[in-house]
């Protein structure tokens, strides 16, 4: 029950949300307003004090390394597949294999951690890595192809990203901060936080709201998926669920000899589901919303079975 009750805020808001899009409560384009808040406003609002106040020296250790690798290879892994496999844009392609492999750390990892760990340091570093070094990296791959830059042009828009990204932007500020140990004052950082607060139930509520147009975009007349599109979705869930937190045992276990507590961390952290980031930039950038929206949802779902695995396996 330790682990199921970190999931219990996350369909409870996302359920509100379907309920808010079923019966049109807040109009029909709300959950673009919500999903555009999110990315433009209160996300960025969090990231920037997040990083703030965050203490870069964590990320150096090695159970952050295992878990870097463990993204950064399956990742890499979603890029192979999306082009080869399922022939999908290099924008889509980056959607893809953030599905599969961004990992939920912040508003589902750090309360797991705190009822299974009992310590969140970990989740905040593995959270760090992927604000600091995953997000641009996918941001970059998604601006080259959804801006429609010629060849040339594409060096200019990778560094005119962080003005014309607030997520990027944001973090950025943020960790010049941290860097140069500035404390906010009061009259700053509470604005902030009450925006930042936002960030998670806004996604969240955008990501149920965006259940209730399931049925006319993605089934078919015999209430099922084509078999190319269930593959799609299995895929990344596959990768997220199954092969991430494989992987990062085996390099913990045998590349870096982590045992006990370090070990536990580090898969738990891997096998987290995908983070409602990946629905947000697909909707911000008009990419496949439904691959995003499907993957967080299914692989949350199936979570709760895996990581209550990992728990009793290695706890």
């Amino acid at each position: 029950m330790t682990v199921l009750s970190g999931f219990l805020p996350i369909w409870a808001v996302t359920a509100v949300g379907w309920a808010a899009g079923r019966f049109d409560v807040l109009g029909k384009q709300a959950q673009s307003v919500l999903g555009r808040f999110a990315f433009a406003f209160a996300m960025p609002a969090l990231l920037f004090l997040t990083l703030a106040r965050a203490d870069v020296s964590r990320l150096a250790t090695p159970g952050v390394a295992v878990f870097a690798a463990s993204v950064l290879i399956v990742f890499a892994l979603g890029l192979l597949l999306g082009r080869r496999v399922f022939r999908r844009s290099p924008a889509d392609r980056a959607i893809g294999a953030m599905a599969g492999s961004y990992v939920n750390s912040a508003n589902l990892g750090i309360p797991v951690a705190v009822h299974v760990l009992d310590d969140a340091s970990f989740m905040i570093a593995a959270a760090l890595f992927q604000t600091l070094f995953v997000t641009p990296l996918i941001l970059v791959l998604i601006d080259l192809d959804a801006g429609g830059s010629a060849p040339r042009d594409r060096w200019r828009r990778v560094l005119r990203l962080p003005l014309r990204n607030p997520i990027i932007a944001a973090s950025a500020a943020g960790i010049t901060m941290a860097l140069l140990d500035v404390r906010l004052p009061p009259e700053v950082s509470e604005p902030l936080g009450m925006l930042g607060g936002a960030a998670v139930p806004a996604a969240l509520f955008a990501l149920g709201m965006s259940l209730d147009v399931r049925t006319t975009r993605t089934v078919g007349k015999e209430g099922r998926r084509p078999p190319g599109q269930r593959a799609d979705r299995r895929v990344p869930v596959a990768l997220k669920t199954v092969v991430q937190p494989l992987l990062a045992y085996v390099l913990a276990r045998w590349g870096f000899g982590l045992h006990g507590d370090d070990l536990f961390a580090v898969v738990l952290c891997a096998g987290l589901p995908t983070a409602q980031n990946a629905f947000v930039f697909a909707s911000e950038y008009r990419l496949d919303t439904d691959l995003a929206r499907d993957t967080v949802l299914l692989s949350t779902f199936v979570s709760m079975g895996s990581l209550s695995l990992i728990t009793w396996l290695l706890a």
